[in-house]
């Protein structure tokens, strides 16, 4: 089963990032599909994986990250505009079977991320 997920993590605070709303693309040339929305739960994870087929179609994908809004909600006071408002990451899968998990770390001011398992 082939597989796309994520998790997210607030490294300002030292906790998981819940309720932070995520948006999956499909980016073909100049193309952006959208595949699915989601929001993380109390473990900073969302409830399923944002793609879990048989096969997950290889190309480029987007997987935005509202962060402004999350730190908002969290009671963090941000400039206007933020300096991140929405995180994008741009990953290319090459594996139609393959299991892709794409972990953020993330502060109102950095953020980083890797290919995890």
């Amino acid at each position: 089963m082939a597989r796309l997920s994520t998790h997210v993590l607030d490294v300002a605070r030292g906790t998981p990032a819940r309720g932070m709303v995520i948006e999956l693309h499909h980016v073909n040339a100049n193309e952006r599909r959208l595949v699915t929305t989601a929001t993380t739960n109390e473990e900073g994870r969302t409830d399923a994986p944002l793609v879990s087929e048989d096969r997950i179609e290889p190309g480029v994908y987007e997987l935005t990250f509202h962060a402004a809004d999350y730190f908002r909600r969290t009671g963090v006071i941000l400039d206007d505009p933020p300096f991140l408002g929405r995180v994008v990451v741009r990953v290319g899968l090459a594996d139609a079977t393959g299991h892709y998990h794409v972990p953020l770390l993330v502060s109102p001011y950095s953020y980083s991320v890797y290919r995890g398992s």
